[in-house]
């Protein structure tokens, strides 16, 4: 390119994006051109390297120009035409790189590929100097098992190192030198390193210089990056500092390590390039050490002999890997002095003096601080408090870490009046002497002192000097950050003696001020805007060589590792571009900082130091927003006029002359305008490299690039704007120490949060402002704009913003908050002017803040108008047209809906401001109190009738009623009272009424009505309209802004049904009371809570205003500090239905209510098994008492009563029964056995006569020996202690056959009848069915209230897991689909019913399952535990005849067409399929329909294991005897056996079967015969129905008959004489453990039907074989 003619003229090119222009210097020099041999490719990125370029393509193609010495077909000096990389076609490049003189690429799967020179491994290739074509370079994480391959999503080259950024924001580097920040004293570094100092921080781009290193790093949060150490771990400072502003002191807890990552002597010896640096003085010290050298040089400063280590020039450096390691005391260290003498070091064991010492250093230090000005160019060497951040003011002491600050505050008060007291010991003088004077092993030395020897350059000594003399009057030092704002140095650290010497009484007082609290001027991170949008809190990095200051640290020393620059933590710092040997950051507010070499003005400005971050001198107004450096400049891209970008140049300028370029001697003193870069259309991107500059163009195709220039432009200068608002307005408001005391507690809030919410609206336009520019710098499709996708985040951000500015209007904040701005301003308002873009000098400041906090909302005016031009860009028909316009409207839309916030504002302000005068007109007392209660910063007033138009009806004559709409209420003022009534709770509707006025409106509330009267029918119609829009808003929050958009449809009135929060101040019931949930016309109604001051709470459903349906009630007990729990049912405000009650004393009752009390069926458990007194009732309740009959279970004295209650005692017939075997039954009264009863003890011993108490006979009675014996007579006495009697014994059997013929005793005729048991229970179902009494009610409504109760249950239970595994969705929907039974019962009805029961019976949830659940429940509760007495045996089976009978009932009822039991179903009316029927039912005749066969096989299986239970204990006599016979005949075998039961020999089997093979059966085989037979059998004990037991007994006789069919080879009929011998070897062998019980069982409960027919012949059959096998005799 340098031996290239060209025309300044302007090419034409059809590009429309990615126009690339070439150019160096600027001025006549600088006329950029294009590259030859482009043509129209369309570049999407570039890089410059010192000779050479490299070019990123549309499709990835990578393309280089310039010098390329490392390829062998290239000479060093000839300039190569644009040259495509083949290397990398094909592999979909998207980002490249240049350094000095080496290029990297990055492609989409973010693989990196390195070529051009490698002299310093920075191309990652080893054991080659060049490398001349791109070459894949293998980043992998060795941390990793196994190591996994790094993605890379940046690149950055440098002149001998390599930079690379991980998608996991880690940073790799490989090459030579310090500003690789790795740790190793190895180079070069061939394979990729991670940068382990960066490890844990989120790196979001990176920068090289030629020997310097940059990184944009994200803050840590607050909490992320607090010590809990109070000295840093690095340099031993105290991690607080303290700073005196005027009259009060700061205390910051902000402390950051100045020490950084410096160069040891080791580590200069192999990365220093320059031998001058090898002997740096920062030298490693061991941490409890202390240095006595002294500098001898530097005698210019003056400095006293006695003043200690302030000249020393030796700085600390922290040794890689070693930086949390400290030496030994007597570990050998001999730190070099300036003239290479070795220092004396003297160990100690503490870090601390001892006190004599403290106390003469203090004294000497208290001299000090009084000497001549003179001394001030002697620094003390302390670390430096850091700037106070801009985004937080002022500093919260509360932050700090306590035990420190209490130190401080402590010692600093103690001193008042006296020097230094014996106070220091006790007040930790220790920590105070070593905050202010830290410990010689952390004494840094002050960048004022040059290196002596020899070991600095000389311009080095000069700068620093130079950098001394500008700042007379801050303290520096080398590794710290100098401040350099005016507004910060006012701010001076005070030494120990100086700040106690200043302590007054009258400081201390003003300390005691109340102040506005901490505001923080930066939103916390973690909001929602930063998940997608870049974060404005960052931290630049440096690192490498800083001989330049290139670093920024304020020195001109080397770092090894990142240093954070801390003068820029605060400035938002969103880009960064690295030079040769400068840097530049730009900050979201468009401003540029740099520092480093500025031999040409490449930094922008000409002020020194260039050691640290400076602003460059852009001109006034100019925005910033690209960056680029090369070797000896800086370009700046700028907004210009008409939103087109402008070029700023500043450095060196480049001279052509004869063909030949070359560096000129003229430079910049500020950055210029490149006037001629305006014709290259909108330039998008800069770069800069070497000499070279390039810029890419866009041109402005319908507008469209022209409208995103102006957008991003526009929102430029808004954050420009709120920053300055922030900066200028805010942040010196909030530092006011009186504003507190000056706007009063609410005002000050409400400040605070309106500068809170407006900082987080000035944060999010900066991190659009940054999102604006990456968007013009990429592809620029507007489906990726931020405002298209996350619309919402910036509408809300000033809907919130606008409600808090309105609230603090109100309050009258500007008002109050006039006076402190003229102070601040000193009068002078011409600031305020100008930021609120008002020329008016006469307008007061309050007026000023006014307009000034309003003119954020207008800017949502200035996105409608881009958007909308934007969308006129594409087809109206385009996804993009319709999305543009809609996020258009919704802006202009909230715009308007804001400034009707502000109008809304502003009149209750004016509201407010005239009350006093309005109030006093109305009202006579009370008037301020009636302001304070009503004036709340969120409301606004909507009207008022203070012109009387309104007032309430039929009010007298002299009364005075004033009502005042708000946004949340209606006020009723009276003459000395006022109410308010929430919106929320508030019913509006026209009243029509032949006495009331036709302008009368009707106003329901949560407890009033009342009617008011509108003086016309325009008044009426606009209170009307007034509060039904207010409430609709009200309980619909903030409204939707569209939804008053053009074609919406307003609600007329708000709903009639609403969900809202009331707390009840006149009702007694529900006084103070706050209900939340659902109401209806102004009662609660729905779902709902209600909650008491005294802890009570309700929960649950309500209706009319009461407690009705489904609820949960709490009530504590304050006594007990336990909590009453019910759960249930409720009606018209009581507990009514079925609940659970958990009392605080541990009784739990689980059944029936009625008005609040137990009454009906229900379970009552009182206390624990550990208790004292534990039992259990089930039973009957009427009046909250025990009523009617019921089961009382006491569990401690092992007694369990089943009978009839009156009054909460035993009363009437009943049954008792004991653990200890006893058994009553008889009259009981007052609790008491009294009258007539039977007693029988365990061994069958009996008495039956007259009881007077529990177990006590008193009076005639025959008592019953085991062996039939008998007394007759008078009994007295109790029960196992001594029985008196007067009587007659009597022994009348004398033959053992007459014994049968002893009195029997005929159990359960004392007892309760089994129907007038559990009738509550079946009253329940009943009612639930609708019936007032059983069978009276109506059928259709029976089903209804079935369907409702599924309804509601399914509601009530739908989270339950129990009520999921039990009832199915399936199941419970077939249940609401009512049964269509209508004429004559067929088999198919009868079907159709039996399966609707079985369904009805399997959940709870329908009225049947519910009843038979209940019935299951009281069944086992009766007969179980110390129920399971043999004597209730028959009282068992008649409960379950009695269940079975009344069910069936039921049944009937809602079947009406069922005929009663023992009716028959003809089987031909249903055959159907081939005779299914017949499979079904065997009796081909007909099927008897009985209350047996069709509830018994729903009812049984759930009580047979008690029942059998029973029978087994019944017949435990007669099971021992068979069982025995059983064990003793099994033992024969088989033909033995069949012998000699009498079988004849043809029904002997001859051949059996066995598995699968015919064998023989022989004399000694055993159990081979009627194997099958007998498998069957012994299925009996596996059903529970007696049909079904009879269903088993048929088949094994069957299987008999099968098998001796099977033998004779012939047909035949069974004798009674010829099957019973067989059936008698069959029941032996099954071995049936209980079959007595089986017997019983199928005898009790067998359907009447069968008795008589062939199934009951041969159940008579199995029980004679029962018998016959217990008196069967072996010989």
């Amino acid at each position: 390119m340098a031996g290239q003619d060209s025309s300044p003229k302007e090419e034409e090119s059809p590009q429309e994006r990615g126009i690339l222009q070439v150019w160096m210097g600027y001025g006549i020099s600088g006329i950029p051109e294009q590259l030859p041999g482009l043509g129209g490719k369309v570049v999407l990125q570039a890089a410059l390297g010192t000779e050479h370029g490299v070019l990123l393509t549309e499709g990835g193609d990578v393309y280089s120009f310039g010098r390329f010495p490392w390829r062998p077909d290239c000479e060093a000096s000839q300039w190569a035409v644009l040259t495509l990389e083949q290397a990398l076609a094909g592999l979909q490049v998207v980002s490249v790189a240049a350094g000095s003189h080496h290029s990297g690429a990055v492609t989409e799967d973010g693989a990196v590929y390195m070529w051009g020179e490698n002299s310093s491994c920075q191309c990652a290739v080893q054991g080659q100097s060049q490398v001349p074509t791109p070459t894949l370079v293998t980043i992998s994480d060795p941390e990793t098992s196994p190591p996994e391959l790094t993605r890379t999503v940046q690149l950055a080259c440098g002149e001998q190192h390599t930079l690379a950024l991980s998608s996991r924001r880690e940073v790799w580097a490989w090459g030579s030198g310090c500003q690789l920040g790795l740790v190793t004293t190895t180079f070069p570094v061939a394979k990729p390193q991670k940068l382990e100092h960066l490890a844990g921080r989120v790196v979001m781009q990176i920068a090289c210089g030629a020997h310097h290193s940059l990184a944009l790093v994200q803050r840590p949060w607050p909490h992320e990056k607090r010590q809990n150490s109070e000295k840093c771990h690095h340099c031993h400072q105290l991690l607080l500092t303290m700073m005196d502003k005027e009259d009060h002191v700061i205390i910051s807890d902000s402390h950051y390590c100045p020490l950084g990552m410096v160069l040891s002597d080791s580590e200069h010896k192999h990365s220093s390039p320059n031998p001058n640096l090898q002997g740096s003085p920062s030298e490693s010290l061991p941490h409890n050490h202390v240095m006595e050298a002294r500098s001898t040089e530097l005698p210019h400063l003056g400095q006293p002999e006695h003043f200690p280590n302030t000249a020393d020039n030796t700085e600390l450096a922290q040794r890689p890997g070693k930086a949390e390691e400290g030496d030994s005391p007597d570990s050998p260290s001999s730190p070099l002095e300036p003239s290479g003498a070795v220092n004396k070091v003297r160990p100690r064991s503490s870090q601390y003096p001892d006190e004599e010492a403290v106390k003469e250093y203090l004294r000497k230090l208290s001299d000090i601080s009084q000497l001549d000005s003179s001394l001030k160019s002697a620094h003390l060497v302390c670390p430096q408090p850091l700037p106070a951040s801009e985004d937080t003011y002022p500093a919260s002491p509360s932050s700090a870490a306590p035990s420190t600050f209490n130190t401080l505050v402590v010692s600093c008060a103690s001193v008042v009046g006296e020097r230094v007291a014996a106070t220091y010991e006790a007040l930790s003088l220790r920590k105070v002497v070593n905050y202010y004077y830290p410990s010689p092993s952390t004494v840094v030395t002050c960048t004022s002192s040059p290196a002596s020897g020899g070991m600095h350059h000389k311009e080095t000594r000069e700068e620093l000097m130079r950098m001394e003399e500008s700042m007379p009057d801050k303290k520096s030092f080398s590794l710290q950050d100098i401040r350099e704002q005016g507004s910060e140095g006012m701010c001076r650290r005070l030494s120990l003696p100086g700040l106690l010497s200043q302590v007054s009484p009258r400081l201390l007082r003003k300390a005691r001020r109340a102040r506005i609290s901490s505001v923080s001027l930066t939103p916390t991170p973690g909001g929602e805007a930063d998940a997608y949008l870049p974060s404005l809190q960052t931290e630049l990095w440096s690192w490498g060589r800083g001989k330049e200051g290139q670093l920024g640290h304020g020195d001109v020393l080397p770092r090894l590792q990142p240093l954070c620059i801390k003068s820029l933590s605060s400035k938002e710092v969103v880009q960064v571009a690295a030079g040769a040997y400068h840097s530049l950051a730009l900050t979201a507010r468009s401003q540029v900082y740099s520092w480093g070499r500025n031999t040409y003005g490449q930094l922008g400005h000409a002020e020194s130091p260039t050691v640290m971050p400076r602003l460059a001198k852009i001109p006034e107004g100019v925005r910033v927003w690209d960056v680029a450096a090369g070797q000896e400049h800086s370009l700046f891209l700028a907004d210009g006029e008409f939103f087109q970008p402008n070029v700023y140049y500043s450095g060196q300028q480049v001279l052509q002359e004869a063909g030949n370029t070359d560096r000129g001697h003229t430079y910049t003193q500020q950055p210029v305008l490149h006037s001629v870069c305006s014709k290259l259309g909108y330039i998008n991107s800069l770069f800069a490299g070497g000499r070279m500059c390039l810029a890419l163009a866009d041109r402005n195709i319908m507008g469209y690039i022209a409208s995103l220039h102006e957008l991003a432009s526009s929102e430029r200068r808004f954050h420009c704007k709120l920053s300055d608002v922030k900066n200028q307005i805010l942040k010196p408001l909030l530092g006011l120490d009186n504003l507190a005391s000056t706007l009063g507690p609410t005002s000050s809030q409400l400040l605070q949060d309106t500068a809170s919410k407006f900082s987080k609206l000035c944060y999010l336009i900066g991190q659009h402002c940054v999102t604006l520019n990456m968007f013009l710098h990429s592809s620029k499709d507007v489906k990726t704009l931020a405002m298209m996708e996350h619309s919402n985040i910036f509408l809300d951000t000033f809907k919130e913003y606008s409600s808090s500015v309105g609230n603090f209007v109100v309050v009258g904040g500007f008002q109050a908050l006039a006076k402190p701005t003229v102070e601040i301003f000193n009068r002078n308002l011409h600031t305020l002017q100008q930021l609120s873009e008002l020329t008016d000098e006469s307008v007061p400041a309050a007026d000023l803040l006014h307009t000034l906090f309003y003119i954020p909302i207008r800017h949502l005016h200035d996105y409608a108008r881009v958007l909308l031009k934007l969308a006129t860009c594409f087809e109206v028909v385009s996804k993009e047209y319709h999305k543009l316009q809609e996020v258009s409207c919704r802006c202009e839309a909230l715009g308007l809906y804001l400034k009707k916030k502000q109008k809304e504002a502003e009149y209750t302000y004016n509201f407010w401001k005239t009350f006093p005068g309005k109030m006093t007109a109305f009202l006579t007392r009370h008037v301020s109190s009636v302001s304070d209660s009503l004036r709340k910063p969120e409301r606004r007033l909507i009207c008022e009738s203070s012109n009387r138009g309104l007032t309430l009806q039929h009010a007298g004559r002299f009364s005075i009623n004033w009502f005042i709409l708000f946004n949340d209420a209606l006020v009723h003022a009276q003459f000395s009272t006022h109410h308010i009534f929430p919106l929320v709770t508030l019913w509006v509707e026209p009243h029509f009424d032949e006495n009331s006025s036709p302008n009368a409106l009707k106003i329901t509330t949560a407890e009033d009505q009342f009617i008011l009267t509108a003086a016309s029918p325009q008044e009426k119609t606009k209170w009307l309209r007034a509060i039904n829009q207010a409430v609709d808003q009200a309980l619909s929050g903030a409204p939707d802004i569209l939804a008053s958009g053009p074609g919406s449809v307003t609600r007329a009135e708000p709903p009639i049904s609403r969900t809202a929060t009331y707390t009840f101040y006149k009702e007694p019931r529900l006084k103070e009371a706050t209900y939340e949930g659902r109401w209806l016309a102004g009662k609660p109604h729905g779902k709902g809570m209600l909650r008491w001051p005294d802890g009570r709470t309700y929960s649950g459903d309500f209706k009319n205003g009461l407690e009705d349906g489904y609820g949960e009630y709490i009530i504590p007990s304050k006594a007990l500090k336990k909590n009453d729990h019910y759960q249930g049912h409720w009606k018209e405000g009581k507990m009514h239905g079925h609940g659970i009650y958990k009392y605080a004393t541990g009784e739990v009752y689980e059944g029936c209510f009625q008005d609040n009390m137990r009454h009906g069926h229900g379970l009552l458990r009182s206390g624990k098994l550990t208790s004292s007194c534990p039992s259990m009732f089930i039973g009957q309740w009427a009046q909250d008492k025990k009523m009617g009959y019921g089961v009382f279970d006491d569990i401690t004295r092992g007694e369990k009563y089943m009978g009839m209650w009156l009054d909460d005692v035993r009363h009437g017939n009943g049954v008792v029964v004991t653990q200890f075997g006893l058994y009553y039954e008889g009259a009981f009264s007052n609790n008491k056995m009294v009258g007539y009863g039977i007693l029988l003890s365990e061994d069958d011993t009996s008495f039956e006569g007259e009881f007077s108490d529990d177990w006590i006979l008193n009076g005639k009675g025959i008592l019953t020996m085991l062996n039939g014996d008998y007394f007759e007579g008078t009994f007295s006495g109790e029960w196992g202690a001594g029985i008196k009697v007067a009587g007659t014994y009597f022994k009348p059997n004398l033959y053992e056959c007459d014994r049968e013929k002893a009195r029997m005793l005929k159990l359960g005729k004392l007892a309760v009848h089994p129907d007038e048991k559990w009738k509550a229970v079946f009253d329940e179902c009943w009612s639930q069915l609708g019936c007032e009494s059983p069978g009276q009610g109506d059928v259709p409504r029976a089903w209804d209230n079935i369907a409702v109760c599924l309804t509601t249950s399914r509601r009530q239970h739908k989270d339950s897991p129990d009520f999921r595994s039990r009832s199915h969705a399936q199941t419970l929907e077939s249940l609401e689909i009512i049964p269509q039974i209508d004429g004559p019962i067929t088999l198919d009805k009868y079907e159709t019913i039996r399966k609707y029961l079985i369904k009805a019976c399997d959940t709870p949830l329908h009225p049947l399952g519910n009843l038979l659940e209940t019935l299951v429940a009281v069944y086992r509760m009766t007969y179980v535990g110390v129920g399971a007495n043999r004597r209730l045996l028959q009282q068992a089976v008649n409960e379950i005849k009695s269940y079975l009978t009344r069910i069936f009932q039921l049944v009937r009822f809602l079947f009406p067409d069922l005929p009663d039991g023992g009716s028959l179903i003809p089987v031909a009316h249903s055959r159907k399929e081939g005779g299914s029927a017949e499979r079904d039912f065997p009796d081909h005749g007909s099927k008897v329909i009985t209350s047996c066969g069709l509830l018994l096989p729903v009812l049984l299986p759930r009580l047979y294991p008690p029942l059998f239970t029973l029978y087994a204990l019944d017949n435990e006599r007669e099971e021992d005897i068979y069982w025995e016979c059983v064990l003793r005949l099994n033992k024969q075998p088989d033909l033995s056996l069949l012998g000699f039961l009498g079988v004849q020999q043809k029904f002997w089997p001859v051949f059996v079967s066995i598995q699968g093979e015919k064998k023989k059966v022989q004399s000694f085989t055993k159990e081979v015969c009627y194997d099958s037979a007998i498998e069957n059998l012994q299925q009996i004990s596996t059903t529970f129905t007696p049909a079904d037991k009879l269903n088993v007994i048929q088949q094994t006789f069957e299987e008999i008959t099968q098998e001796v069919l099977t033998m004779l080879q012939e047909d035949f009929l069974w004798s009674m004489d010829d099957l019973f011998p067989v059936f008698l070897y069959v029941v032996l062998r099954a071995r049936i453990r209980n079959l007595g019980s089986e017997v019983h069982l199928i005898e009790d409960l067998m359907d009447p039907s069968v008795q008589h027919g062939e199934q009951g012949i041969m159940f008579t059959t199995l029980k004679a074989c029962y018998y016959q096998i217990q008196h069967e005799k072996l010989t």
